[in-house]
């Protein structure tokens, strides 16, 4: 292991002295692919925090479609050279399907380890990716894991897998595990409250309109868009239209949100890349952000979307962006 400073490593203000340990091998294939990002203090906080020392807890990541948990995490390994394993759940994934399986090969059954037994031996992090479509009653073979028992595999003649000292597990969801109450993700369960106990629980939201910003202006720089007065307002606007839309997504505490869809941070961008590809569209503003969202929402609702951008962007709603 090697200690990096968190304010160089990750790009935000931190003391000199505050570092973070990291892996030397830089070239395990199951480290994430480093890209540009822009990281939030708070949430990056938790992580490097859970990272450092788990105190037998998993860690579960919540927040809406799009908000950035799983490129977090993802993004923090990248830097820190951590391998991770990484499996999308669904209704039918078993605990079987983590732990591993027999498979012919060669002629020969023989046991392939899956991302939990791999993780676990390895040292290297499994990130369970939007955990609340997954059985309940399949995840609760989990808890034990994560208070640091070893892993026992039955079906590869009692196998034992002990724990790394660097094995961690990641939870990420668009629930806090409680069911989705606003109706808008569909096969979302509810959770066995044996699991949720063991988790640290990290609210990930929108990014900050100033992240944002600096996301979309990346975007375009490898674009080859360079970034003048009109653009950075169109930017600016864009900006302004996602986060009126995620309000009447959200909703309050006096009711439900009336919209269905929602604009995400990767949403934003694809209006993004979108907008610079149907720059010679007439009113490309408006096209691209059909092809980016509103053409899956209802009529009623992309006209109240629509409707919302063209009050933020007046005259420049209609003008021509190329």
């Amino acid at each position: 292991m090697k200690t990096l400073p968190i304010a160089t490593t990750f790009g935000i203000d931190a003391p000199a002295h505050f570092t973070v340990e990291a892996f030397v091998d830089d070239q395990h294939p199951s480290i994430p692919s480093r890209i540009d990002y822009v990281f939030r203090k708070d949430p990056l906080r938790d992580v490097l925090a859970f990272l450092a020392n788990p105190f037998g807890d998993a860690l579960y990541l919540t927040g809406p479609t799009g908000s950035g948990k799983t490129s977090l995490v993802c993004q923090v390994a990248a830097r820190l050279n951590y391998p991770v394993q990484q499996v999308n759940c669904h209704g039918r994934l078993e605990l079987n399907d983590l732990v591993g399986q027999f498979m012919l090969a060669n002629g020969t059954m023989s046991f392939v380890h899956g991302p939990l037994s791999k993780a676990l031996r390895d040292g290297q992090l499994l990130i369970l990716n939007e955990i609340d479509l997954m059985d309940p009653s399949e995840l609760a073979g989990l808890n034990d894991v994560i208070e640091g028992h070893p892993l026992v595999i039955p079906q590869n003649g009692g196998e034992v897998v002990r724990q790394h000292p660097k094995f961690r597990l990641i939870f990420t969801a668009n629930s806090a595990g409680q069911g989705d109450q606003s109706g808008l993700y569909q096969g979302v369960l509810q959770q066995n409250l044996a699991l949720l106990d063991r988790c640290r629980m990290v609210q990930v939201d929108y990014s900050e309109p100033s992240v944002e910003k600096s996301i979309l202006n990346e975007t375009l720089n490898s674009l080859g868009i360079t970034i003048d007065p009109v653009m950075d307002m169109l930017t600016d606007n864009m900006i302004k239209v996602a986060n009126e839309i995620r309000k009447l997504f959200v909703g309050s505490t006096d009711g439900p949100g009336s919209l269905s869809v929602t604009m995400s941070t990767r949403t934003l961008q694809r209006w993004t890349n979108l907008m610079v590809t149907y720059k010679r569209a007439p009113n490309a503003l408006e096209y691209s952000l059909d092809r980016a969202l509103t053409l899956r929402a209802e009529p009623a609702q992309r006209e109240a979307i629509i409707r919302i951008a063209r009050d933020i962007f007046g005259d420049a709603w209609g003008a021509d962006n190329g």
